[in-house]
């Protein structure tokens, strides 16, 4: 009987532990629902969820329905990556920084680099912005047609990708492209020369060059059509000569807006052509081409100094503005820029559709890319100080 009766207890304390560690196993996978959900609903300032959990963060919106409860719509809050090509340019250090700051100002986490104008250095930066769970990429392309493989990692994480200012090319892993209208900015820089020269009055014939940027760049070519388009009928009826030949995008494009490029060629065409005879005008895509022109002009050329044009408002070259050795820039204001990305991005990461304003320009190999493209104007020696000083763009000192 007391054999039985240990039998009988022992029995019952087994089914107990039985009991126990069943119900333990279904508390903790039964039925609670997967962390990554959990996680995916935390706030902002929750630890950045593994490569898994991103995964569910990355599903496209036509899931949502399927939950239980819809996601809440973000307030700020999530990683942004910004890529620039590089600290070279003064340009791409405001771009990269006003896109920053005011994405902070949103409550974004924001990983920006800038890849030294080297193509392999932007794709490594890319593809660890996408590794490290970024919900969103804005990239400022070195090379236009590069990205393809890195982007498209970007797409199958559920990543989208603004183009920011320079249109990448050959990819549908772009969602959006932000930028200026730069066609219009060579028609403004066109318009400027046909403007000061009164070609529709005046006799002629001048004398005309251009430097182009870099033929990896998309908006290389949209800002000389723009101005050649503009030039090219005083061209045609001999009122505008261009002596060295020189005149397809292809013969004065400019590797990497490179100054000391652009110097170069510049000083090659000042000898070969212009040794006893004026030049009138060198258009310039921008500030970097034309301060290379401008050094040559100084080193090589004696006659009257010709109309330069740029882009950009770089502060050496609105120096040179000032002291008479370029006659205007195009002002792209890049905190208009950056504030309509930040727009952007705001409504990517809250699973709205960004805004734009052009749906048939910017075609990048694989379809028409929705854009926002902002106005740009120009400054000269007449007007800079209303649109750079008074605007807070530039301090007076600045300029000095």
């Amino acid at each position: 009987m007391t054999g039985k009766l240990v039998k009988s207890l022992l029995c019952i304390s087994t089914v107990a532990l039985l009991l126990a560690g069943c119900g333990k196993s279904e508390e903790v996978g039964g039925t609670i629902p997967p962390q990554p959900v959990a996680r995916e609903r935390a706030s902002s300032e929750a630890a950045a969820p593994a490569a898994e959990e991103k995964k569910e963060e990355a599903a496209p919106a036509a899931e949502a329905p399927k939950a239980e409860e819809p996601a809440p719509a973000a307030s700020g809050g999530g990683n942004v990556g910004v890529s620039m090509p590089t600290k070279d340019l003064q340009r791409w250090n405001q771009d990269g920084i006003n896109i920053r700051d005011q994405l902070q100002e949103a409550g974004y986490e924001v990983d920006l680099q800038f890849a030294s104008n080297d193509v392999q250095t932007q794709i490594a930066q890319i593809e660890n912005m996408i590794n490290n769970g970024c919900g969103c990429l804005v990239v400022a392309a070195i090379d236009s047609e590069s990205l393809g493989d890195v982007l498209g990692k970007a797409k199958s994480a559920g990543i989208s990708v603004i183009s920011y200012d320079r249109l990448i090319m050959g990819t549908d892993a772009v969602t959006y492209y932000a930028t200026f209208d730069n066609y219009k900015v060579g028609t403004v820089q066109g318009t400027y020369v046909k403007d000061t020269l009164d070609l529709d009055n005046a006799d002629g014939p001048f004398n005309i060059e251009f430097t182009a940027g870099d033929p990896g760049d998309n908006n290389a070519g949209f800002f000389f059509n723009g101005a050649y388009d503009v030039l090219k009928p005083y061209i045609d009826e001999g009122k505008l000569v261009v002596k060295s030949g020189e005149q397809t995008f292809e013969a004065v494009a400019t590797a990497a807006w490179a100054s000391e490029t652009a110097q170069a060629r510049a000083e090659k065409i000042l000898t070969a052509n212009y040794s006893g005879e004026d030049l009138d005008v060198w258009l310039c895509s921008n500030d970097s081409t034309a301060f290379g022109v401008e050094n040559a002009l100084e080193a090589v050329y004696k006659g009257k100094y010709p109309i330069v044009t740029g882009q950009d408002c770089d502060v050496a070259n609105v120096k040179n503005m000032l002291a008479g050795k370029q006659a205007m820039s195009v002002f792209k204001d890049t905190r208009t820029l950056a504030s309509k990305t930040v727009e952007m991005v705001d409504a990517i990461m809250k699973g709205s559709e960004a805004p734009i304003n052009d749906t048939k320009t910017y075609d990048n190999g694989t379809g028409v890319i929705p854009s926002f493209l902002c106005d740009p104007v120009f400054a000269d020696a007449n007007n800079y100080k209303a649109l750079l000083i008074d605007s807070g763009y530039y301090s007076e000192g600045d300029l000095q």
